[in-house]
């Protein structure tokens, strides 16, 4: 993961509603949720919560899917991932310092 991406995508999630989004996708997993699911669960106007959605998805730790008249938004876990790897790179000085399956998720 270049620096570029990871200052993008650490500033994407500087925000709390953009975290509190953010994390609502990652519990949801793979089925994703409509922006009227996440404005109602999360208690985000919805012109606001277009804009947060739109940072996360320049920062590209959201994806967004057309399923009719509605839009599904997902976590992009690869790149959760990648930012996760990015940032425990060298922890510990090298030595494992987690257990090997606590760093990344395999939705």
């Amino acid at each position: 993961m270049q620096e570029a991406q990871v200052i993008r995508s650490l500033s994407a999630l500087a925000h709390e509603a953009r975290l509190r989004v953010f994390r609502a996708l990652v519990v949801t997993g793979p089925e994703g949720l409509t922006p009227s699911v996440l404005a109602e669960e999360l208690g985000i106007a919805a012109n606001a919560l277009s804009f947060h959605l739109k940072e996360l998805s320049h920062a590209e730790l959201v994806s967004q899917e057309r399923q009719g008249r509605n839009v599904l938004y997902r976590a992009a876990f690869p790149a959760m991932n990648d930012l996760l790897a990015y940032l425990t790179e060298n922890c510990c000085q090298g030595a494992v310092c987690t257990p090997a399956d606590s760093s990344s998720c395999n939705c």
